[in-house]
């Protein structure tokens, strides 16, 4: 899935000439998918364990999860679902809203930095630095040369964590103009999920067009060999959790953590339990 995802390096990115409804070497239809994808909890867990277990020997490994895409693309969807099939204890779960006052007195990478996972953990960031490039861009919130600059400090920032032993898996979910439409016709139309729906998501789809052209640059300018970007189509759900899973379970397979030797007599110690 890896190669299949992985969005292309050097090349112009065109969002509107990929499926968003696709489901590029996933199984055959809905039930099929579900299946799929609870079938790889046990092997994502016990992943997720070794990876742990070696952090305790020294091993600085991690993993980092990166979620982007707009609203409704499923980014909290797959927190839940995909993230549901570890060990909540060795995740580090981080949703970034608008910066604050704090964050806003210091450089934009400041706040990213300081939720990044521990050793052994695998770290979730349900949009990240990426909005310093995306909101930034579309709003006009920063000078067009500073925003330009960012894009290399982003590469810089990633590579630097790839080198100190951080894989990350960066995820574009990509969703149609018309399905956003549809999930947000569902959060009015039920009361329990009004709690979900701001009326500036209205307001934003008029930037649809905006928003596109900067999530392609930064796929562009910021999928590197250290930190590539994968292109998931989010229109069906059960797809866009079960490619995530296999990303994941393929790039912790890729790591083959192992759980560290005892540093202790064995036959002593069992010895010593059977007579105490």
């Amino acid at each position: 899935m890896r190669e299949l995802l992985r969005v292309p390096r050097g090349e112009r990115i065109d969002l509107a000439s990929y499926d968003a409804a696709a489901t590029p070497g996933g199984p055959a239809g809905k039930a099929a998918g579900l299946a799929a994808t609870s079938a790889l909890g046990p092997r994502l867990a016990g992943l997720q364990e070794r990876l742990y277990a070696s952090s305790t020997a020294g091993d600085r490994r991690r993993v980092l999860l990166v979620l982007q895409g707009m609203d409704t693309s499923g980014k909290g969807g797959t927190v839940k679902h995909v993230i549901g099939l570890f060990n909540p204890s060795g995740c580090r779960i981080r949703a970034f809203k608008a910066p604050t006052q704090e964050e806003r007195n210091h450089p934009f990478l400041w706040r990213i930095t300081k939720a990044l996972p521990e050793a052994g953990e695998i770290g979730i960031f349900d949009r990240s630095h990426y909005e310093d490039v995306l909101i930034a861009r579309v709003r006009e919130l920063v000078p067009r040369p500073q925003l330009e600059g960012r894009y290399d400090q982003i590469n810089g920032f990633e590579k630097s964590l790839a080198d100190d032993g951080v894989t990350l898996v960066k995820v574009f979910l990509h969703i149609s103009y018309e399905e956003q439409r549809s999930r947000l016709l569902e959060r009015l139309d039920n009361p329990a999920k009004h709690w979900k729906f701001n009326v500036g998501d209205i307001e934003e789809r008029a930037l649809w067009p905006a928003y596109q052209e900067a999530y392609e640059h930064a796929l562009e300018r910021c999928s590197t060999d250290e930190a590539p970007w994968y292109l998931v189509p989010a229109d069906r759900k059960w797809y866009r959790n079960w490619a995530i899973s296999r990303l994941l379970l393929e790039h912790l397979e890729a790591l083959d953590p192992t759980y560290p030797p005892g540093d202790f007599d064995v036959a002593e110690s069992r010895r010593r339990l059977l007579a105490s």
